[in-house]
């Protein structure tokens, strides 16, 4: 055996969890162990809320924990309330790596912050140094939207498919790429910016249109037009979040309701039409508070993506519903993590030898 067969052979059995002494000599004698289960820890720093979470090898949440974000404290009050708890967790699971979901641009590379829409103190923050020199361990941070389009590629609606497309509708709207189990990034910062997407010459976008806030704002303005409305009726107390009576108001087959769903639906299909004809994903996973809606929502935009998308391309993409739902970001940031590991562990690995 030459040198560089050696080194190589090195390699692959050092990043083969388990592999030690003791596991060949298990095999020898008929006896097979379990790989050892390593912990993960994975993190969702949106603009409400703030998710830690513990995972194991296979992505799997094992404990979590969800606070609710005070937007008057700011990223330094985050950053605190981050500080407290990961020594708890730390302490407890000694977990191998960190990854990060943030609601925001994010330089991937560094894991430095671009910005927050939502939160202020955040401009420029160096996130991923900062929670390396708390935990000392390997940490990834990116964007959130292109760690949950991780989350549902690898363990949810995308599973099994290839490229996935991952769009979510809240406060916002968000997406990400995912082509042979990797987030595309592109160039910096690296988001797949579908909310940004515009839909006529006058800047009108989609989340605009399609956000969380923008049916919201549309219910509010039928409460004013058409008060005799199932969906004007039902909201008619809401003070916000008036998009969650979409789903009773269509259950009463209210025509208010029917109509701006399809509206929502044609805007948003028009939106990713463009991501069909740029990138061909063979899904597109529909995620966030306006996927709740179920089965309506998506059977509507299905059917409005068919009108937009070329005849070479039919039948298209498959739309499916998101499966982890608000797990997404803390399973994604699990992925990451585990990414973190192995990349730590392939830099500390000594180079191959050169054949010689």
């Amino acid at each position: 055996m030459n040198q560089a067969d050696c080194g190589e052979r090195h390699r692959k059995h050092t990043l083969q969890r388990g592999k030690g002494p003791r596991r060949h000599a298990a095999e020898f004698m008929g006896v097979t162990e379990e790989p050892m289960q390593t912990t993960f820890l994975g993190i969702e720093i949106g603009g409400t809320k703030l998710q830690i979470v513990r995972g194991d090898n296979s992505a799997s949440i094992t404990e979590r924990k969800r606070f609710s974000v005070d937007r008057n404290q700011g990223g330094t009050g985050i950053r605190e309330l981050i500080t407290t708890k990961l020594d708890e967790w730390v302490r407890a699971a000694r977990p191998a790596a960190m990854g990060v979901g943030f609601g925001g641009p994010v330089d991937w590379r560094t894991g430095q912050i671009c910005c927050s829409h939502q939160i202020e103190g955040w401009t420029d923050f160096p996130l991923r140094d900062w929670l390396q020199g708390l935990v000392r361990m390997p940490v990834a941070v990116d964007n959130d939207a292109n760690t949950a389009t991780l989350g549902e590629a690898l363990h949810g609606a995308g599973m099994g498919l290839n490229p996935v497309f991952y769009v979510t509708l809240g406060s916002g709207v968000g997406g990400g790429l995912v082509v042979d189990g990797k987030i595309y990034h592109g160039a910096r910062p690296g988001e797949s910016e579908i909310g940004h997407v515009r839909l006529d010459r006058e800047g009108s976008i989609v989340e605009s249109r399609c956000s969380g806030w923008a049916v919201d704002a549309r219910i509010r303005e039928l409460k004013k037009t058409q008060p005799q409305s199932a969906l004007a009726r039902l909201a008619a107390r809401a003070a916000g979040g008036e998009a969650r009576w979409l789903t009773p108001a269509l259950a009463e087959g209210d025509a208010a309701a029917q109509r701006l769903l399809g509206e929502t639906a044609q805007d948003l299909a028009f939106g990713l039409s463009h991501v069909v004809h740029l990138f061909h994903p063979a899904v597109i996973v529909l995620g966030g508070g306006l996927s709740l809606i179920g089965e309506p929502w998506r059977a509507a935009v299905e059917q409005a993506l068919r009108g937009f998308t070329m005849e070479a391309f039919a039948p298209g993409p498959q739309i499916r519903l998101a499966a982890l739902r608000e797990d997404a970001v803390p399973v994604g940031a699990l992925e990451l993590a585990k990414r973190a590991l192995v990349s730590r562990q392939e830099q500390s690995l000594p180079p191959s030898f050169p054949a010689g």
